[in-house]
């Protein structure tokens, strides 16, 4: 295994799509006042960059879904946040319209905790503050701020998450290190290099040799449609599997250990993440796999410690669940796969208690999944 240098990393972007750098959010070089985002409804069939310049524009690529990830809906309510200090500006509204439309975000997604931690952040930037031109340079500061210090803590995390696989590769004699993730913690739910995928990437640089199980992740499939491209595009070893196919390989010795990531985590270790999370957990402690979560504090709901009683779960579209979208005849269809008539429910996330988590992968350290060792790390929350 090869030494490697975290602090290289963070001078720079990392991954590469066709041997180019992007980050998933970023400010156009041409105009400030046009936010760049890849489109992510279209991967990975087609690589679409679509241009916001609006704050609705913002709250509406969060509900689609074009963007998604708890820390990047963090990083776009940031600079949907902006675009409203813009449009204050453009139309002569005081800052009354941008504490409006901070608000409406709120209501885009309900679980990623991310969400509501962006727009707190950003609006206590203007509290004092009445010169609509000054609100506007501190917020365009704030938003590059809040993106710069995610690809920061998502680098941390994969140096913590790193030593967790060194460890398991040594005990394998430096055999294949099998990993199963769930649902897309790459660095389409980030601004860069991820949560869950973090530990892999540095990983790989180190010269370790891993194996992703990749979860399809029904309904939206996002592990095969999103995570399946990210390594695909970084060149590591990866298949992908059904959702309910993880136990299975658990029991026949497949998995070194689950890395997932988070939408919301209490401050007791309970873990709100992609609906069927909680089944691989189930399935790992039965088999005595390692699993871990990999998060950044801004995941951390500091206020809850009943993550069943108390972090809410959206309910999406039941369309969703009725019709599957594909590629076919060089287009992006959707398709009905079952009856008509019958109901369906699309919940989004669901909550794996912390007795079921191995430990939590952070920027400050590895902590076990508990209030107290938490704490060890955040002092500050006490």
């Amino acid at each position: 295994m090869k030494t490697i240098n975290f602090v290289d990393i963070l001078e720079g972007i990392i991954v590469k799509v066709d041997k180019k750098n992007y980050r998933t959010i970023w400010q156009s070089e041409d105009n400030r006042e046009i936010i760049k985002i890849i489109d992510q409804r279209y991967l990975p069939h087609e690589f679409v960059i679509k241009d916001i310049s609006s704050y609705i524009e913002a709250i509406d690529i969060i509900k689609d879904m074009a963007v998604r990830g708890a820390p990047l809906i963090g990083g776009t309510t940031a600079w949907g946040i902006y675009l409203a200090a813009l449009e204050a500006k453009r139309n002569n509204h005081g800052k009354e319209f941008i504490i409006d439309a901070s608000k409406k975000f709120l209501e885009a997604r309900p679980t990623a905790k991310n969400l509501s931690w962006a727009v707190d952040r950003m609006m206590s930037f203007i509290e004092e503050l009445s010169d609509i031109e000054i609100i506007i340079k501190d917020l365009e500061s704030e938003a590059e701020r809040i993106c710069n210090e995610d690809v920061e803590n998502s680098t941390n995390i994969g140096y913590h998450g790193l030593k967790i696989i060194e460890k398991i590769a040594e005990n394998k004699m430096e055999k294949t290190v099998n990993i199963l993730t769930h649902c897309n913690a790459g660095w389409l739910a980030t601004i860069d290099r991820g949560t869950a995928t973090a530990p892999i990437y540095a990983a790989r640089d180190a010269g370790i040799d891993i194996h992703v199980w990749v979860d399809e992740t029904r309904p939206r499939n996002q592990g095969s449609n999103l995570t399946a491209w990210e390594l695909l595009e970084e060149g590591i070893k990866h298949t992908v599997i059904v959702d309910n196919a993880g136990g299975h390989i658990m029991q026949h010795g497949k998995v070194d250990l689950c890395i997932v990531g988070s939408d919301r985590t209490t401050r007791s270790g309970d873990v709100g993440n992609k609906i069927g999370t909680y089944l691989k957990a189930l399935a790992a402690h039965d088999n005595n796999v390692p699993f871990y979560v990999a998060l950044p504090d801004s995941t951390i709901d500091w206020k809850i410690k009943n993550g069943l009683k108390d972090i809410p779960i959206e309910i999406r579209d039941s369309e969703e669940v009725e019709y599957i979208s594909g590629f076919l005849d060089e287009e992006i269809r959707s398709v009905r796969i079952m009856p008509e008539d019958s109901p369906s429910l699309n919940f989004a996330f669901d909550v794996t208690p912390s007795k079921y988590v191995t430990g939590l992968i952070t920027p400050r350290g590895v902590c076990e999944a508990s209030e107290s060792d938490i704490l060890r790390l955040y002092p500050e929350f006490s």
